[in-house]
C-alpha cells in the first residue's frame, strides 16, 4: 500500500514537474515573440487580419465557395461543417472551463494585449480550434478550396500568440482539439444527413 502510494506521488510529482516545464517555455516564447515588432502599417494589417478569426472570414469564404461549387454540393459541406462547430464548442468550454489557464498579459506584466481577448482563460485557443474545425470540413469536401481554410486558422493562432492573448501551446492545442472535433462531427453528420434527408428530401444533405 504504501509502496503504490509512494509511486502515485512521485508520479504526481512528474506530471506538475511537466506543467511547470511547459509554463516556462511558453513564457519564453512569449515574452520573446511580444517584443518583436513589425512595421506600424504592417502590424495594423496584421491586426485587421487576426480579426477575421472572429468569423468575419466565413461570411466571404461561403459566398465564394457557393458561387463556384453551387448550393446543390454545399449542403453537405455546411452540415458536416455545422456538427464540427458543435463538437468543438462543446469541447471547447469543458477544457476551458476545467483548466481556467491565464492569458499570458494577466499572468506576465511584461506582456501586453494587442487585439482584445474573447474570455479570461486562455487554453485552448478557441480561434484555432473552432476555425479549423470547420476549415477541415471544407477541406474534407473540397480540397481545393478547404486548403486555404486549413492554413488561416494556424496563423491567426500565432498572431494571438504574439499580441499577448494566448500562449503557444494554446495554439497547438486548439489545432490537435480542431481536428477532433472534426472527426467527432463527421461521426455525428452521418445519422443526422440520412434523418434530415427523410424529412427533406428535395435537399442533398448527402453528399
Amino acid at each position: 500500500m504504501e509502496k503504490n502510494l509512494g509511486k502515485t506521488r512521485i508520479e504526481i510529482s512528474r506530471f506538475f514537474s511537466m506543467l511547470k516545464r511547459i509554463q516556462d517555455f511558453d513564457e519564453k516564447v512569449s515574452l520573446y515573440w511580444t517584443n518583436r515588432h513589425f512595421s506600424k502599417n504592417v502590424n495594423r494589417f496584421l491586426k485587421f487580419y487576426v480579426r477575421l478569426g472572429d468569423g468575419y472570414a466565413w461570411a466571404i469564404f461561403i459566398a465564394v465557395l457557393v458561387f463556384n461549387i453551387g448550393w446543390t454540393a454545399f449542403w453537405p459541406i455546411l452540415g458536416r461543417a455545422l456538427c464540427a462547430l458543435v463538437a468543438a464548442l462543446g469541447i471547447y468550454e469543458i477544457v476551458k472551463l476545467s483548466t481556467k489557464r491565464l492569458r499570458p498579459f494577466a499572468k506576465n506584466p511584461k506582456i501586453k494585449a494587442e487585439v482584445p481577448p474573447l474570455d479570461k482563460y486562455s487554453f485552448p485557443s478557441g480561434h484555432t480550434m473552432n476555425n479549423l474545425a470547420v476549415a477541415s470540413a471544407v477541406f474534407y469536401s473540397v480540397p481545393s478550396y478547404g486548403w486555404l481554410m486549413l492554413l488561416l486558422p494556424l496563423t491567426w493562432g500565432l498572431l494571438r500568440v504574439y499580441y499577448g492573448v494566448h500562449w503557444l501551446t494554446d495554439i497547438v492545442c486548439g489545432f490537435l482539439l480542431g481536428i477532433v472535433s472534426f472527426i467527432i462531427g463527421s461521426l455525428i453528420w452521418i445519422p443526422v444527413s440520412s434523418i434530415l434527408s427523410g424529412y427533406f428530401p428535395q435537399i442533398p444533405f448527402v453528399a
